[in-house]
């Protein structure tokens, strides 16, 4: 499926006035993982006039899917972008149990981008070789390496990509978050026993909880280490 990121997808893209919180937040993939979100939470401590934006994957692979929308969904001031886990389950490909129809159709709703400012959230990432205009739903949650054919060898997108957005992005496992001047990755594993982790877009600080357990088992190869840059 081929959907531009013109007219029909553009109504999927949520535009924040970040003049409307005191802070934002974004957070990285939580798949499924209420303790450690709430754990997480527990940090920031965000108020109502604060805004919590999750990178996608809220679902999945992790133990409480169900209890991370519930409490994701019934929050006003938390907003996600649609993961390709999420896609997954939008397209029957997979289930999760713990979902109601109810949490489905919500997360049917979400958009696959979230913008303010010079920010732009999604979940993959871009590609640097196109124009935004061009790039596809699949492209937003799914991209990760521009090598031919290998979604795990270097370049990845983001050491490639120079602007003009700041895209915040999860999808690609990290041991550390990626922090560059035009892209913060934040997946840093909670599902796999790494840890989750969010971002102080006001303050440029990380905020991060260990994992209390390892869920699922990953092969080292399918973690990245980012490389150091002069922003981190």
């Amino acid at each position: 499926m081929t959907v531009r990121f013109t007219e029909p997808l553009e109504a999927q893209h949520r535009r924040v006035d970040p003049d409307d919180w005191d802070d934002i937040y974004v957070v990285g993939d939580v798949h499924g993982c209420l303790a450690e979100l709430r754990a997480l939470l527990g940090k920031l401590r965000p108020g109502d006039d604060d805004l919590v934006v999750f990178v996608g994957d809220l679902v999945r692979k992790g133990p409480n899917s169900g209890g991370v929308v519930d409490l994701v969904r019934g929050s006003p001031n938390m907003l996600a972008v649609r993961g390709n886990n999420e896609e997954k389950v939008l397209r029957g490909e997979k289930t999760v149990p713990g979902l109601a129809e109810a949490d489905v159709e919500w997360l049917r709703s979400l958009p696959v981008a979230v913008s303010w400012d010079d920010a732009l959230v999604v979940h993959g990432g871009v590609d640097p070789r196109k124009p935004l205009a061009e790039h596809t739903v699949d492209d937003l949650q799914t991209t990760r390496s521009l090598a031919p054919g290998g979604s795990y060898d270097r370049p990845f997108w983001f050491e490639r990509y120079d602007g003009p957005k700041r895209v915040f992005f999860g999808h690609t496992v990290m041991e550390r978050p990626v922090v560059r001047e035009h892209a913060v990755g934040l997946d840093t594993g909670c599902v796999y026993g790494g840890a989750l982790t969010a971002y102080d877009w006001r303050c440029g600080e990380f905020v991060g909880v260990e994992a209390d357990r390892t869920v699922q088992s990953r092969k080292d190869s399918k973690i990245v280490t980012p490389r150091r840059t002069a922003a981190n």
